[in-house]
């Protein structure tokens, strides 16, 4: 168990791939998590799709007492993820589904061992385990999301297409997700999103890539963001408490 962010602790161990690396970089996912950290308010209701351990669902309802609803579809991952959720006294913030996200209701196949490479596979072998699936619009119901970090190993199309009457809530403002394609983007821009770019550091949300989005002089399209409702997400921002990572507010 070590100490985090704003107080947190996190229960991690050798092998745990991008956990651990909060441990060394403070946010392992800088922009992102950032976002999440600047953005979210007590009382908000955070999706967390593909929690893993729970690194963004102790951020959301650790530091910024927001509500979370934590979608995790391993069961030894799941085990983990309520570890960190009960050592950082979260329970009654924080909702955890053992299931995984898709296009309709049912069961997939999904793997086990691999830690955050965990998805869904199209074929039974060893190390691969049948799980329930649900869309993201029977689990969400008449909750009103406020942003949904969404991250499901190249599965993001199918959860989206279970997620179209939850994207036209009004009160989701922010989705975060680790890749998109042409689909999801004119998805996205249907229902009023618009890409945008974020830098912790200076607080600046902007439609074009910023130096952070770039490495070794390329655009990186990981860890995406759109933003609906322009204004009031830059508020938000930009008037949110700082916080401290590694000796640094921002």
């Amino acid at each position: 168990m070590a100490p985090w962010i704003g107080g947190q602790r996190l229960v991690v161990r050798r092998g745990m791939t991008g956990a651990t690396g909060n441990l060394y970089y403070g946010l392992h996912e800088f922009m992102s998590m950032g976002l999440v950290l600047h953005f979210l308010r007590a009382g908000d209701l955070f999706i967390d799709a593909g929690a893993n351990v729970g690194t963004y669902t102790v951020l959301a309802s650790g530091v910024c007492r927001a509500r979370t609803l934590a979608i995790e579809a391993d069961a030894d991952t799941a085990r983990d993820l309520a570890r960190n959720v009960e050592i950082n006294g979260l329970r009654e913030l924080v909702t955890i589904e053992v299931l995984a996200l898709g296009p309709e209701d049912g069961e997939v196949m999904f793997t086990t061992g691999l830690g955050a490479m965990n998805q869904v596979v199209s074929e039974r072998r060893e190390g691969v385990r049948i799980v329930p699936q649900k869309t993201l619009d029977h689990v969400v119901g008449d909750a009103q999301p406020a942003l949904l970090k969404l991250d499901v190993e190249k599965y993001e199309d199918q959860v989206l297409q279970g997620s179209i009457e939850a994207l036209k809530k009004p009160s989701l403002k922010v989705v975060a997700l680790e890749a998109t394609s042409d689909w999801s983007t004119k998805l996205f821009a249907g229902l009023g999103f618009e890409r945008a770019f974020y830098d912790p550091f200076t607080r600046i949300l902007q439609r074009e890539p910023n130096e952070l989005a770039f490495s070794n002089g390329k655009w990186t399209r990981s860890n995406e963001f759109f933003v609906r409702d322009w204004d009031f997400v830059e508020e938000r921002v930009k008037t949110s408490k700082p916080v401290t990572v590694l000796g640094r507010s921002f």
